[in-house]
């Protein structure tokens, strides 16, 4: 069964309009540093709940909720994605999903079944391994986004951006590209140091300037910023 690290059995913000349970998967294979989320990054650790209890909540949540989010960790990582997916969609729930295309075939295989897909982008992809100190995570990164925007599902492209991983520069440089790949939809979120295990990200940076934001605002049809307090 699906490994699961924990649920969140009401967010108004995990699936835009929507009223949904998230589901957290245990496991990823990148260590970003800014994750807030450390303490599922492993596959090792026991799930916190079995996806039989998810299931069970969920059937008693039949007309109060709309959808279900699977996040992580990285939710991809995990084997029973699908037949979970399945099983919920089963129950007359939508299905939205955060993953940052580590498995780009495992993420095509799924798009079909799902409604809303946050995606996020860490930085210029070549740029990548600095943020989740994996070589070349990057690549299936990009291919990833490629099948998602090929595939007419619903998403938004979010970047965490903590000015000591990603600079102005940077910052330009990956928004020129995402437009280039046909992104449309694009968060910037503040960095959170809640949970961060990086003693180095451990406080809030300085908040984005006027200039920045005017940047993106006009480079999106659809921009969202989600401010860390």
């Amino acid at each position: 069964m699906l490994r699961v690290a924990g649920i969140t059995p009401l967010s108004t913000t995990d699936f835009p309009g929507q009223l949904a349970a998230v589901v957290f998967v245990q496991g990823c294979a990148w260590r970003c540093r800014y994750c807030h989320n450390p303490e599922i990054q492993s596959r090792r650790e026991a799930p916190t709940t079995s996806w039989q209890a998810v299931l069970d909540f969920l059937d008693r949540r039949r007309g109060l909720l709309d959808a279900v989010v699977f996040c992580g960790g990285e939710p991809t990582v995990d084997r029973y994605l699908a037949p979970a997916i399945e099983q919920v969609r089963q129950r007359g729930f939508k299905v939205g999903l955060h993953t940052a295309g580590i498995y780009p075939g495992r993420l095509r295989a799924l798009l079909p079944k799902i409604d809303w897909v946050g995606f996020d982008v860490k930085a210029p992809f070549a740029d990548y391994a600095a943020t989740t100190g994996v070589r070349d995570s990057g690549k299936p990164a990009l291919e990833s986004l490629m099948h998602l925007l090929a595939s007419g599902v619903a998403y938004e492209v979010r970047t965490t951006r903590h000015p000591a991983l990603l600079s102005s520069e940077k910052l330009r440089s990956m928004v020129s590209s995402l437009r280039q790949q046909g992104v449309e939809t694009f968060a910037l979120q503040e960095y959170r140091p809640n949970g961060c295990a990086d003693v180095l990200l451990a406080s809030h940076p300085p908040p984005l300037d006027d200039a920045e934001i005017e940047y993106l605002q006009q480079r999106f049809p659809a921009f969202i910023l989600r401010r860390a307090n």
